[in-house]
């Protein structure tokens, strides 16, 4: 059993998502953001960095109970343990391997700096600006890739479409219309359609 400790956004969406797919039994542990329950000590424990997603292995390495923070490091953690999402080719375990990064470097901090800047209370268009071309210039590079390939790895489905279908399925808060990119919104709703996908999504409702 895998103890989730999580919210939903963006990236708190992703680790149910993918223990629905590898179809591990799991127990979803929700954190108050509101509450700041990710910055009391006992969270801080899982996660120092207080923030989730955050998870507990009770049966890690060596039957011992591992705890793993940071979104991209659970699902890769998981994709390793468990087979199914990561591809079985070299050439495109790479690419999963890039695409995630792509996300964690990326699409997470762009899109949330452009959504939390046009929900500031103070006008600030400049940051704005800067943080909305960023996300779409990121997206943009989602559709050059899903032009020529149904998943981001290649023909595998895999991690790297979980780390960021948290982000694109809400572009909208980072000011990015994907009516522009009709690759990426395609494949956004080829992953919404998916059963483990929407078991996930109900799982922290």
């Amino acid at each position: 059993m895998i103890d989730v400790y999580t919210a939903n956004t963006p990236n708190g969406v992703k680790v149910p998502i993918a223990l629905e797919e590898l179809a591990v039994p799991y127990r979803v542990i929700r954190v108050d953001l509101g509450a700041l329950e990710q910055k009391r000590s006992d969270f801080l424990r899982l996660n120092p960095n207080g923030r989730i997603p955050a998870i507990v292995d009770n049966d890690g390495p060596g039957n011992a109970p591992l705890s793993v923070f940071e979104s991209g490091a659970i699902l890769w953690y998981l994709a390793e343990k468990f087979p199914g999402l990561m591809p079985e080719s070299p050439v495109e375990r790479i690419r999963a391997l890039e695409y995630t990064f792509f996300q964690v470097g990326g699409v997470g901090p762009m899109f949330g700096q452009a959504g939390w800047f046009m929900r500031h209370s103070e006008p600030m268009p400049l940051a704005v600006a800067r943080y909305q071309t960023e996300s779409n210039r990121l997206t943009a590079v989602l559709e050059a890739r899903l032009q020529v390939s149904p998943w981001l790895a290649g023909e595998s489905y895999s991690v790297a479409d979980i780390m960021n279908f948290g982000w694109l399925r809400a572009a909208q808060y980072a000011g990015v219309p994907l009516d522009n990119y009709p690759a990426v919104r395609a494949w956004v709703t080829r992953m919404a359609a998916r059963p483990a996908v929407i078991r996930g999504l109900q799982a922290i409702a």
